[in-house]
């Protein structure tokens, strides 16, 4: 019977390699493309990888999408690589697609983030400085917290509290905007010494432009100090492991990020320009993420990425 079965057995093994050599000839690893949320930093750190990959040879297309349309077109491997899934704030809306497999995470990017509600120090110095306080403010803020883009988690959860008879948040209005527009409301509140309520984070130049202190009290949403990983939608690191390897070797610095988005946004600077500056004037934070990465054609990567940027 043994004998029988053996030529059933190779039938079975060759069509499973050739089904897989099939699904990696028809993997498009010329191209990658990345979802960029709009948040500064995550702009940052997507242009710094777009000039790694164009170094080796890749082409690079990059989406901007809101975080729950970016696991979806992550899951619907319309998306390859979202490198701002910060944590814990980004847990509950990730872990689905984590648990299903259809996203999957590859590297910590970033460590000793903060996310959470910020006020001018002014502010915290007059006593707003738990979750609880905020009802004691109602008429300084106008009934209002100032959050981020439309759809946002961090948004969804201060909606939910405004929603909590027994929250501080309870009858607040969560005023929903874009990065930009939420700080240029905190800007005018802060030049008029007016309080202001509204999430913040780091790394961002917003601790700098701004004399800050974050509250407490929402730990259980965003936790303490946070990290920010580099995900893939599945499969995407066994199909292209030359990517993968780069992603894998990929970490960035609050120092680097926070210097760069500083550029971007109180200078003007354009993104790709900006991060191309800093690479070519930090050779040793970077070049470390060539080790074992080669260009598309199989040439020494480190070579290849300093060719491309002048040096």
């Amino acid at each position: 019977m043994m004998k029988d079965r053996e030529p059933l057995m190779k039938i079975t093994a060759t069509a499973s390699v050739l089904a897989l050599c099939a699904g990696a000839a028809f993997a498009d690893c010329d191209t990658v493309t990345f979802s960029d949320v709009g948040w500064t930093d995550i702009t940052t750190t997507t242009a710094t990888a777009t000039h790694v990959l164009e170094g080796l040879g890749y082409e690079v297309e990059t989406s901007i999408l809101s975080v729950p349309v970016t696991f979806a077109a992550l899951e619907s491997d319309d998306v390859d690589i979202f490198l701002g899934n910060w944590l814990p704030a980004q847990s509950g809306a990730i872990g689905p697609y984590l648990d299903s497999g259809e996203i999957e995470t590859v590297a910590t990017n970033l460590e000793g983030t903060i996310y959470t509600l910020a006020v001018p120090a002014y502010t915290y110095e007059k006593g707003l400085q738990t979750y609880d306080d905020i009802a004691n403010f109602r008429d300084e803020l106008d009934g209002e917290v100032y959050g981020i883009e439309p759809g946002n988690e961090g948004n969804d959860y201060l909606i939910s509290l405004t929603e909590d008879e027994t929250s501080g948040l309870s009858g607040f209005d969560v005023i929903e905007s874009s990065e930009q527009g939420m700080l240029a409301q905190v800007s005018r509140a802060y030049e008029d010494q007016q309080d202001v309520v509204f999430l913040g984070w780091a790394p961002h130049p917003m601790n700098a432009n701004f004399d800050l202190e974050y509250l407490t009290g929402g730990e259980d949403f965003f936790g303490g100090e946070g990290v920010v990983n580099t995900v893939t939608r599945q499969g995407y690191v066994e199909e292209c492991p030359n990517v993968g390897q780069l992603l894998k070797n990929m970490s960035f610095t609050l120092d680097m990020e926070n210097a760069i988005m500083g550029q971007i946004l109180d200078e003007g600077a354009d993104p790709a320009e900006a991060t191309e500056a800093w690479l070519v004037a930090n050779p040793g934070e970077w070049e470390g993420w060539l080790e074992g990465v080669t260009t598309l054609d199989g040439e020494p990567g480190l070579d290849a990425v300093r060719a491309s940027l002048g040096m």
